[in-house]
């Protein structure tokens, strides 16, 4: 009983003394988020319920891309840049985001009970929407999302909702040198 009640004091002493780890911030090697203002050009692309046109874009490294995304369907979509894997991982977060209620087929839903900016570890980034290669456009509304690519590669724009990607909301998207 002594030792038992002497690791717990002890578990909790290194937990009140340690320090609070932050998160690791994203990072992406195809590029970073950039501002509007920094942007070379614009391109819009529109969703519908299961496609985005267009379906393909090419840029430049280097290039700073300013999306104007306009959702005319009528559920919920996502536009995240990444390749074929992180999209993979993505769709399995956005999956626990659904089971918990969190999303919905039209939108985003404030948790409550505690659950709201709640950091869930073994989802990597937290059950919030917040990577900055990603923005959730609701049915009827528009989104921006700005990006500055600084190496050639392929990429895919997709929608990581559940059963979106593999219903074909996916885009291809080349940077050439």
């Amino acid at each position: 009983m002594f030792l038992r009640k002497t690791l717990t004091l002890a578990a909790c002493w290194l937990a009140i003394s340690s320090p609070v780890w932050a998160a690791p911030a994203h990072t992406y090697d195809f590029g970073q988020p950039a501002s509007a203002s920094q942007a070379s050009r614009s391109v819009e692309i529109v969703m519908e319920d299961m496609t985005f046109e267009p379906k393909t874009l090419e840029l430049k490294a280097g290039e700073t891309v300013r999306f104007v995304l306009v959702n005319k369907g009528q559920l919920l979509h996502e536009f995240n840049l990444g390749d074929a894997a992180m999209h993979a991982g993505h769709q399995q977060e956005m999956l626990q985001m659904q089971q918990s209620g969190m999303l919905t087929p039209t939108g985003m839903k404030e948790m409550s009970h505690g659950m709201a900016g709640m950091d869930h570890a073994a989802m990597g980034h937290g059950m919030k929407h917040d990577d900055p290669n990603s923005v959730l456009v609701e049915p009827g509304k528009r989104a921006e999302l700005t990006w500055t690519f600084s190496k050639a590669t392929n990429l895919e724009f997709a929608c990581n909702i559940p059963g979106h990607y593999q219903a074909g909301m996916v885009g291809k998207l080349t940077v050439s040198q």
